[in-house]
Order: structure tokens, then sequence, then C-alpha cells
């Protein structure tokens, strides 16, 4: 098998692809490209989830550095994507790495790759780093040491990320204010590693707060995958409705996405909730810079922007796309559909902790509850209605649907023209009522991902369908 990077690292389903073997072919590759970077002497951090597997992982990456003599930072804890991205820029690390497969199921198991700025790796950084790794796999070479050899040697250190990451997100948002804000707020970790920080976080003062699938339970029980969809959320809608709370906020099994649950127990889709962190950052925090977004994200962020004189940056889906553009732009957010948003000041990664603070935060500055903020959103930028439709392909199949799209003989989606297609990343067809549907195949599965966004809820629905038949699936 060669291994891939896709959208946001490697993952493969663990005993097949994603073994300990494998594993350490991709350490060995990280290991040899901070050598030919002349970073090696900066270290390496490591961050895992709480999936069954990522403690053993980690530590195996943790060997092959040591064998590389590269000085090796292991949290001690399953730990939240971000603290580790934070405390790789805070300790000046070269690289860091973070066994996680996300929000895929329980079975699967990631390795993500972090360069010394925190954020996700660049398209650049991770074509130089599967070159070492394709050379590895031809010799099968790796360097290792005992797990106990690296510790006693003083190369391998446990750390604790997490008061160091904590402390920083307290300099970015006002948590007294939080803390005595007396709001009702339902947590759900969904048994991921961002389990205990949004309560270390706001406890203390007069909210109350209840936390849910917050134990260590690598199976992840009840869900299909630990990502705060709406599928998913139903333990939460529930229970906010049952505790009379204000608010609901999940994050994802690497805690770098949020979910939003309003006070009446409705899901709060990605692309409000990343239209509203804008609104506040914009109106309530006076901040300034571009909006990044991916192709993917919503055109309610355009008006928005329009109407604040703000400039809107679109790049292909994944961090690895936004992230440098964030960085070189200095931009105001960052944010994909995925629910991953990325803030100014901060790190250039995806924070589900960071984007729940800042949804609090502005709940308490403008005196509203989600459902109003909505409100007083579409008031501006008007109602949008979005679909993604995931469908799975035979991988014979992904040929003719790449050739329908090049060779496109449709001129209009649903009896709408075409304005212009993006094949920037997939095809996004632009249509002349400012509706849009996009067509791209997943980075980390074996899907067709269709998007569509519209001013209308069956209209939306009728792009879904006629592009889907343009396509003969």
């Amino acid at each position: 098998m060669s291994i891939k990077f896709g959208t946001d690292g490697w993952r493969a389903l663990v005993n097949q692809d994603f073994t300990d073997d494998n594993v350490r072919i991709c350490a060995q590759a990280v290991c040899d490209y901070m050598k030919s970077n002349n970073i090696s002497h900066t270290g390496l951090i490591i961050g895992y989830d709480t999936r069954a597997s990522s403690h053993n992982f980690a530590k195996s990456v943790a060997e092959v550095a040591a064998g590389n003599n590269i000085s090796v930072m292991l949290c001690k804890d399953p730990c939240p994507t971000p603290a580790v991205s934070y405390n790789l820029v805070l300790r000046e690390c070269g690289a860091g790495v973070v066994i996680t497969a996300s929000h895929n199921s329980a079975d699967w198991n990631g390795f993500k790759f972090k360069p010394g700025y925190g954020g996700s790796a660049s398209s650049e950084i991770i074509f130089n780093l599967e070159k070492h790794l394709h050379q590895i796999e031809k010799t099968n070479f790796v360097h290792s040491v005992s797990f106990e050899k690296g510790k006693s040697s003083g190369l391998i250190e446990l750390i604790d990320p997490k008061t160091t990451y904590l402390n920083r997100l307290a300099e970015l948002v006002d948590l007294s204010a939080i803390r005595n804000s007396g709001l009702n707020i339902v947590i759900d970790s969904m048994y991921g590693a961002g389990s205990g920080y949004f309560s270390e976080l706001i406890s203390g003062g007069n909210n109350k707060i209840k936390e849910i699938r917050s134990e260590f339970s690598p199976t992840f029980p009840g869900l299909t995958q630990p990502e705060p969809i709406e599928n998913n959320l139903h333990p939460l809608m529930n229970e906010v409705i049952d505790f009379n709370a204000d608010i609901g906020l999940a994050t994802d099994g690497d805690a770098d996405r949020l979910g939003i649950v309003d006070e009446n127990g409705n899901y709060v889709s990605t692309l409000i909730s990343f239209s509203l962190l804008c609104q506040h950052l914009i109106e309530n925090l006076s901040m300034k810079g571009p909006i990044i977004k991916s192709v993917t994200m919503t055109n309610m962020i355009n008006k928005l922007a329009e109407l604040n004189k703000v400039e809107v940056i679109e790049t292909p889906v994944g961090f690895k796309n936004l992230g440098p553009v964030f960085m070189e732009q200095e931009g105001l957010a960052a944010g994909e559909e995925s629910g991953g948003y990325a803030f100014q000041g901060h790190i250039p990664e995806r924070d589900g902790l960071l984007s729940g603070l800042l949804i609090l935060d502005m709940m308490i500055k403008t005196q509203s509850t989600i459902s109003e903020l909505i409100e007083k959103l579409t008031n501006k930028v008007g109602e949008h209605f979005y679909i993604r439709a995931d469908i799975p392909f035979e991988h014979s199949k992904r040929k003719e649907i790449d050739n329908i799209l090049k060779n496109r003989s449709f001129n209009s989606i649903s009896g709408i023209n075409i304005n212009n297609v993006n094949e920037e990343d997939g095809f996004k067809f632009n249509l002349q009522n400012d509706s849009w549907v996009l067509v791209r195949f997943s980075g980390t599965e074996p899907l067709l991902r269709l998007h569509a966004e519209s001013n209308s809820q069956d209209h939306v629905e009728s792009l879904i369908e006629d592009i889907k038949t343009n396509l003969n699936l």
C-alpha cells in the first residue's frame, strides 16, 4: 500500500492499512523531513486522541523520533489537536504529529503532521514529506529505540499541554464574563479529546454546566462517528431542552470542530455558525482583515463582508489550503463547511473550543439568544438554504464522472443558467441567481460530495437532484 496524505493527513482503517509498521514509516518520513530542513534540533511534539489505539501509535512515533536522535515531547494524556498545535508554536518545536482520525468512526485512525507554525501542512510541505515517505516505503528502513530507552536517555519527555493552552484561550476571550453570565450550558464532548476542557474553562461562576458523553469510551458508543453534525447530536438537542439550557456546544473527536444547538434544541448549521462568528469579530470586536473561506462555505459570508466592506478570499477545501492564505493575508478568520474555524491572533488552525467561547462571548455582549442572533443575521444577509449529499462511488466510475464534468453538455442546473465554473477544487457552478452547486471528490473517504446553496429549500433540493441526473448518479 502507498500511504497518501489527503485533505488533512493520512487516515485508514486500523489493523488493515493503519498499522504500527506504517505509522513508523510515516514517523521516519517526518524525521527525514526535519533533518533535510535543518529543524531536527528543535524537537517534535506528539499528541493523540481518545481512540483505543492512539496512545500506542503515538508511542511508536516517539520511539522512531528518539531513534533518530530527535527530542520528543509526548502529551501524557489525550488532548485536542489545537492544544497540540498551540504548544508546538509556544515551545518552538520544528514539527508536530497528532494521532487522530478526527471525526471518522472508531475503527479508523489517522496521522496528522503539523509544521512549526502549528497549522495544517500546506500542499508544498505534504509533497516534500511524501517524497521522504515513498523512499522509506521502498527501503522499509526505520530507526527506532524502545520507549523506555528513549525516556531514560532524556530524548522522550512527557508533557501536559493543557494548562498552557487553556491559559492562551483565557487571553483571547473574557472568561470571567462568561463564567458569571448565568447561562445554562450543555457540553457534548462526543467521547473525544476535548472532554472536560469546556467545563474547566467556563465553570466556577454562576453558570450551570452539564457535560454529556465526556467519559473515556474509545468506541464512541451510540455514534457512527464523533462528528458534531445534526444526525449525531440528538442527545445534545434533547439535553438542551431537559436542562432548560441557553445553548449546547459539541466538539468532534479531536476538538478542532464545533457544533451548536440553540436554546430551542435546534441544530445550527456550520454555515450559520461561521457567519455568526465573523459577524461577532467584525461588528462587536471591531477586528480587521479578510475572511478566508473554503469553496464549500456559504455565500452568507460574502453578503456579510460586502455590508462591512471586508474582503473574502475563497480557497480549496481543507486547512492545508485555508491556513497558508490565512497567515499570508493576516486573515480575520478562516472557516470551512465541516465546522472548523481559525481566528486572528491565535494559531492558523481550527479550534473548536475557541469557536465555542467566541459564540458565548457574542451572546453575552449582545444580550441575545442564539435564535435571536440568527434572526438578526438573516435579516441582514437573507435566507440561505444548503444541502450536502455524500455519495459512495466505485473507483471505476470516477473517470466517467470526471469526463462528464470536464466535457459538460449542460449550460444550466435546475433551469438556472451557469454564470461561471470554478475548477480550483472540484467543479463549482456559480449560477445567475447567486445559487451555486459544487461537485468534488472527498480527500479522506471514497465519496463524491455534492454541495448546493440557494434561497429556498425546494430550489436547493432541485439543484442536487438535477446535478445527480447530469452525472448519471
